[in-house]
């Protein structure tokens, strides 16, 4: 079964392999860094992750760019209420996105690609618009005429050809299938920060940058465009309109949305109280581990439902799947090899990859995961688990944690090391064959309130992290 995705544009799952050679040129939004990123942002993010990790899976090379968009109406607004340069107010909350990352596990993109950075090249792209005939300009702003691309709305699928002619937008966001020429370049407002281009004193609308940093890294035509659901409409729409407009040829070969995250069963609003940051819920006493797999859980392309009773069933399906981790490292089992399991082996791996490979359906893959688990649970129980069983059950474990990643606990500040616990574990161990049980009971005590819990078996003492 070949690696398939659904495509926003064409509206069905087709085979992917990346247009030349084995790299898969990729461009995912990143965030619009004026507040913390929101756990219904990380659904997207996380989506990314996974897709990358997918892909290098797949055997393909990546060449990925994520924007941060640094300037924007938001952005301005705030920062010019705290009286703060652009740079001041946004690099706080850019390092707190990079930090959650870091806490959810998501690798970072070949390419991290801040507006600001960019400001020369898209006053560039925008003369050559221009020049060809896509723009006109208004009060000092420049604006697209989306009457000048016929193939406008051919990715939300709308038909915006009786849209009012000359209506325009300069926000950087407006309603859904209300279709207007939009703002490439914006002219400045008393107190606003701007920049003195070939296109005059402004900074750029929000769709340019988008549009010209992927194709300033990425080339003309990308393999995959990524983002959350809502944008297809009207960012995306607008992207692919001014960078086909400027290369002449197709901007994205695959589009790819995530769904939108709902919590309790309603959208994520501020007014509701159910507005959570990923540092929010890490208050509440959960592991970054537990929100990155109930973010993974459910295919990106159905919405998902977060409560806090899901992240409880989170964490006890990972508990679930480090105590089954834990029995292969720690178990002792009899000698020989159970041909039987090892076929059931090889059968787990291929539904894994059959399930991602079918436009990643995490929920799928991750039912193969626990389908084997809770077999091979029960050959160990009645002794038909072999030595010989060990090493192929370990490596589709280790496969399945290559993606989803979760299975490693999240370490705490000042944690104990690993080398520590065993030390202390075998000094233990020794405390009780010399009949020390004062001291057994003081390492024990001492590593429970380190956050580690141990377990004497016949096979030996067991430790994880609580």
């Amino acid at each position: 079964m070949a690696l398939r995705f659904y495509n926003t544009l064409t509206l069905d799952v087709k085979p992917f392999a990346p247009a030349r050679d084995n790299t898969v040129r990729m461009y995912t939004c990143g965030p619009t860094v004026y507040d913390y990123a929101h756990i219904g942002n990380f659904r997207s993010f996380v989506f990314f992750d996974l897709l990358r990790k997918w892909l290098r899976a797949s055997g393909f090379q990546l060449d990925h760019v994520m924007n941060i968009t640094d300037i924007d109406d938001k952005i301005i607004r705030n920062a010019v209420a705290k009286k703060q340069s652009l740079a001041e107010y946004t690099a706080s909350y850019t390092q707190a996105f990079f930090d959650d990352c870091k806490l959810l596990r998501l690798e970072t993109p070949e390419h991290v690609a801040r507006a600001t950075e960019h400001i020369p090249q898209m006053a560039r792209a925008i003369r050559e618009l221009e020049e060809k005939g896509f723009t006109y300009e208004s009060e000092g702003s420049i604006y697209f005429r989306i009457a000048s691309f016929p193939e406008y709305g051919k990715l939300s699928h709308n038909d915006f050809s009786g849209n009012r002619a000359g209506a325009r937008v300069d926000v950087d966001t407006y309603e859904k299938d209300d279709a207007r020429d939009f703002v490439l370049w914006k002219a400045p407002k008393e107190g606003e920060p701007f920049w003195n281009t070939e296109v005059g004193k402004g900074r750029p609308g929000w769709h340019i940058e988008c549009s010209v940093m992927a194709i300033e890294f990425l080339g003309e035509t990308l393999d995959i465009h990524a983002g959350g659901i809502d944008l297809t409409f009207p960012h995306h729409e607008n992207e692919i309109a001014q960078s086909e407009s400027l290369t002449g040829k197709p901007f994205a070969r695959f589009w790819m949305h995530a769904e939108f995250l709902l919590v309790e069963g309603q959208k994520m609003s501020k007014s509701l109280g159910n507005f959570f940051t990923l540092r929010d819920i890490l208050e509440k006493g959960y592991a970054p581990e537990t929100v990155r797999y109930l973010l993974t859980s459910v295919p990106y392309r159905k919405s998902l439902n977060f409560t806090f009773e899901g992240l409880k069933s989170a964490a006890t399906a990972i508990e679930r799947l480090r105590n089954y981790q834990l029995r292969l490292d720690t178990a002792r089992f009899s000698a020989g090899s159970n041909e039987v399991l090892e076929r059931r082996t090889a059968e787990a791996n291929r539904q894994f990859t059959d399930a991602l490979d079918d436009d990643l359906n995490t929920a799928e893959a991750l039912a193969a995961v626990f389908e084997y688990v809770r077999e091979t649970n029960a050959a160990m129980d009645a002794g038909l688990f072999t030595s010989g069983n060990v090493e192929g059950a370990k490596a589709f474990l280790n496969r399945f944690d290559s993606i989803f990643d979760v299975l490693k606990p999240s370490e705490k500040a000042n944690a104990l090391p690993d080398a520590d616990i065993e030390a202390l574990v075998k000094e233990r161990t020794d405390a009780k064959k010399a009949r020390n049980f004062a001291r057994s009971d003081e390492i024990r005590n001492r590593l429970s309130a380190e956050g580690v819990l141990l377990e004497d078996t016949k096979d030996g003492v067991r430790w994880k992290r609580k």
